[in-house]
């Protein structure tokens, strides 16, 4: 199916609400072909999905959705036949059209339909204008084992993609700028801390357990600095220098204005796409642009030389806006991709 019969989805589009995610790849652990980390930085009254198998048909996608657009497309996912992608917004100053492409049904296409190789994908979404529709992202897929592609709405021809792992042995971030853009902290402490983090955990034989738990603490480090008369600052108070924190704390004040608990959670446990009604959505319009904003989710995605995938993701907070007790909001699923 082409991208725009599918893609097209004018509900509640705004780049100047961008998130500021942070994804962190490596390929340097002895034990593993590929580890993947990252935060999920949200308003966090956005109804969201934990991450899960998807309903059928696409019951071999493991990842979180997003529950507010009918799209319900993500932001990370892995498939049992070894597909992985992530997806980082690109901050812009130039707000899309209505009939606008959502980023998260880019990287939902290419975990769910038949796409061909991940060069036939990202040459597809080049030259159908969809990256160009889309916004600002940045998104990096491909297949386990393989190298990964860093495509983006600013790719003008494959020339201009990036790729990165596969049989080289490096550590890379990616945030919110241009994937060659070595001006973000948050990146450049991330790659750092990341290789730390493996090296550390090497030299002390650390079980697996442990090395998630050292990469939680990772993703939880916060460098943010506030003053007191910013203690409820907003994502525009603190807008210029997200870029330096890997994790974002809850900023602002929290919007009381939400989907009535029963909605969230027909929209959570309904399979169809449309799974907001339309007076659901009138009321959706208010959530994920405005109140509470930080890191929602964050992620730890393993894979070992046998093809074994362990995802752990931690919720944060909850579509409430409330904080989540260290733990309760854990996922923790381990599967083999299929040869």
């Amino acid at each position: 199916m082409p991208f725009p019969a599918i893609l097209k989805d004018s509900l509640l589009y705004d780049t100047t609400k961008c998130t500021m995610c942070i994804a962190l790849i490596s390929t340097v652990h002895p034990d593993y072909s590929l580890i993947l980390l990252d935060n999920r930085d949200e308003f966090l009254n956005r109804p969201t999905a934990k991450a899960e198998w998807w309903p059928a048909p696409h019951s071999k996608v493991l990842g979180g959705r997003d529950l507010l657009r009918d799209t319900q497309g993500t932001w990370l996912g892995i498939s049992k036949d070894g597909r992985i992608a992530v997806l980082t917004n690109f901050r812009e100053d130039v707000t899309p059209p209505p009939t606008a492409v959502s980023r998260g049904a880019i990287i939902r296409k290419f975990l769910t339909e038949d796409i061909g190789t991940t060069e036939e994908f990202v040459e597809s979404v080049i030259k159908t204008g969809v990256a160009k529709d889309a916004g600002g992202f940045s998104l990096v897929c491909g297949r386990v084992g393989e190298k990964l592609a860093v495509v983006s709405n600013r790719a003008e021809d494959q020339s201009q993609v990036p790729w990165i792992a596969g049989d080289i042995v490096q550590t890379v971030g990616l945030s919110n700028a241009a994937f060659t853009n070595r001006t973000w902290k948050k990146v450049n402490d991330g790659e750092e801390l990341m290789l730390d983090a493996i090296r550390a955990s090497i030299e002390t034989q650390e079980t697996e357990d442990e090395l998630i738990k050292r990469f939680l603490q990772l993703l939880s480090r916060d460098t943010l600095p506030r003053k007191e008369e910013n203690n409820h600052g907003g994502l525009d108070t603190y807008i210029n220098q997200l870029r330096n924190t890997i994790l974002v704390p809850a900023l602002g004040r929290k919007d009381r204005s939400s989907l009535p608990p029963d909605e969230i959670a027909a929209a959570r446990q309904n399979e169809r796409a449309e799974v907001l009604n339309d007076a659901a959505l009138k009321q959706a319009k208010q959530l994920g642009f405005s109140g509470l904003y930080g890191t929602q989710k964050q992620a730890v995605i393993l894979v070992d030389r046998k093809r074994r995938v362990r995802f752990f993701e931690r919720t944060l907070y909850d579509n409430d806006s409330s904080s989540v007790p260290t733990g309760q909001g854990d996922v923790d699923i381990e599967f083999e991709i299929e040869r």
